[in-house]
C-alpha cells in the first residue's frame, strides 16, 4: 500500500517479520565496523538482527534474506556502486547526526519507543543545510572532490581537525558498501 512503512519482507513465498526501528538498523550498520566479526558473522549478525523469528528460517532461503534485508536497509532504491569518497560515518559521526535529525524531527528521536528505519532516513535525508552536519558533509565533499574552499571554510576546517577527519576508523568502507560487497561475493560465489 502506497505510503505504508514495512515491518516484514517477503521471499520463499512468505512474509518475515523484521525488527524495523532505526536503531536495530544503526546496530547492523556497527558489526559491520567490528573488525573483531568476519564477513559471515557480520552476515549472521544482520540476519538476527533483522528477523523476529530468524530462528524459524530454511537455509535455503539465507541469502534471499540477507538479498532482502540489504533492499530493506537501502528502501528498496537501487544502490549504484559509486565511485564518490564516504563522507560521514555513521558510527564516528554520531554526535553530529543526531543532533541535525532531532531538528528535522522536532523531538529527541532516541527517546521514542520505535521509529521505523526508513522514518529514520526520510529525517535524515531532510536535514536543513545549515545545520553543523550538513556543514561538515559538505566541506568533507567538497574536500574530496578537490573544489577550493573557501578562507572561512579553510579556517573551520583547520580549527576542527578531528571534527573533519574521516580517518579514524581502519575500515575505508561504510557499512552499506561493505554489506553490498559482502552480497556480491555471495552472489558470485553461487553461480
Amino acid at each position: 500500500m502506497l505510503g505504508s512503512l514495512p515491518t516484514s519482507l517477503h521471499f520463499g513465498g512468505q512474509d518475515w517479520e523484521i525488527r524495523s526501528d532505526f536503531r536495530n538498523i544503526l546496530c547492523i550498520f556497527e558489526a559491520y565496523e567490528d573488525t573483531d566479526l568476519d564477513d559471515k558473522e557480520k552476515i549472521l549478525v544482520c540476519l538476527m538482527r533483522m528477523y523476529v523469528h530468524f530462528d524459524e528460517l530454511p537455509k535455503h532461503l539465507v541469502q534471499d534474506a540477507y538479498e532482502a534485508a540489504v533492499r530493506f536497509i537501502g528502501m528498496n532504491q537501487h544502490q549504484k556502486q559509486s565511485a564518490s569518497p564516504q563522507v560521514f560515518d555513521w558510527i564516528k559521526d554520531e554526535q553530529l547526526i543526531f543532533p541535525a535529525v532531532n531538528a528535522v524531527a522536532g523531538q529527541e528521536v532516541r527517546a521514542l519507543p520505535y521509529l521505523h528505519w526508513w522514518t529514520f532516513m526520510g529525517y535524515l535525508e531532510s536535514v536543513d543545510s545549515d545545520s553543523l552536519f550538513s556543514y561538515v558533509v559538505s566541506l568533507r565533499r567538497k574536500k574530496s572532490q578537490g573544489k577550493k574552499l573557501e578562507k572561512h571554510e579553510q579556517e573551520f576546517i583547520r580549527q576542527n581537525r578531528e571534527l573533519m577527519s574521516m580517518e579514524s576508523h581502519e575500515k575505508p568502507l561504510s557499512a552499506e558498501e561493505q554489506m553490498q560487497r559482502i552480497f556480491d561475493e555471495m552472489v558470485q560465489g553461487n553461480k
